[in-house]
């Protein structure tokens, strides 16, 4: 069986002393370097707003957790973060690259929020992730990183839609809990999906 990993947002600004920090989410680091290795191909994606996102409090001029309706999509307001070539966008120094094939920039559309890695929030829009995996007969894959609440969610949730055998590594991954919940409820929903919640000594 042929596997990717997809290692999720692991960017300064979804660190501690980030824009929009996940609590510990610098603490899978060495959890996610130490399991690269057992992967056919390793992706990386990275968070990359424009100054003007639709997902940023301030372009609406208006609060941080405030939800606003764009063309029939919900969009959390949340702080500036990840802006396209700012240290925060930047991925983590820790983070081990030598392994990986393939870096993907996501949320480039200033007019579309875009959490998952295959597709934007419009739900239409694709990253092209799924004909790379498809195409290099990839079969199963495997998510981490930040945060399990959201990105790792909505990856996972995408993934297994697209056909994919999809697991996410638990202890790789790290939630934002916001709302308070959403990290139970995400995994409630993703094992009804047929995810599996494994843990990296499984792998």
């Amino acid at each position: 069986m042929s596997r990717v990993l997809i290692i999720i947002d692991l960017q300064n600004d979804f660190c501690p002393g980030g824009a929009l920090p996940v609590p510990d989410g610098d603490k899978i680091i060495p959890i996610v370097n130490k399991i690269m290795t057992k992967f056919d191909k390793v992706v990386v994606t990275q968070d990359w707003h424009p100054e003007n996102h639709i997902s940023f409090a301030s372009t609406h001029k208006k609060n941080v957790g405030d939800v606003i309706e764009i063309d029939d999509i919900k969009q959390i307001l949340w702080p500036k973060h990840c802006v396209q070539g700012s240290y925060g966008a930047q991925l983590h120094k820790d983070l081990d690259l030598k392994k990986v094939d393939l870096i993907l920039r996501k949320g480039t559309n200033p007019n579309i929020d875009s959490y998952s890695a295959f597709f934007e929030n419009d739900k239409k829009t694709e990253t092209g992730l799924r004909y790379w995996i498809k195409g290099l007969n990839l079969e199963e894959v495997y998510i981490c990183g930040l945060a399990l609440d959201y990105c790792v969610y909505y990856s996972a949730y995408d993934a297994v839609k697209s056909g994919f055998k999809t697991f996410v590594i638990k202890d790789a991954t790290k939630g934002v809990n916001v709302p308070e919940g959403s990290i139970e409820k995400a995994i409630k929903h993703m094992l009804s999906l047929g995810i599996k919640i494994i843990n990296h000594e499984e792998l």
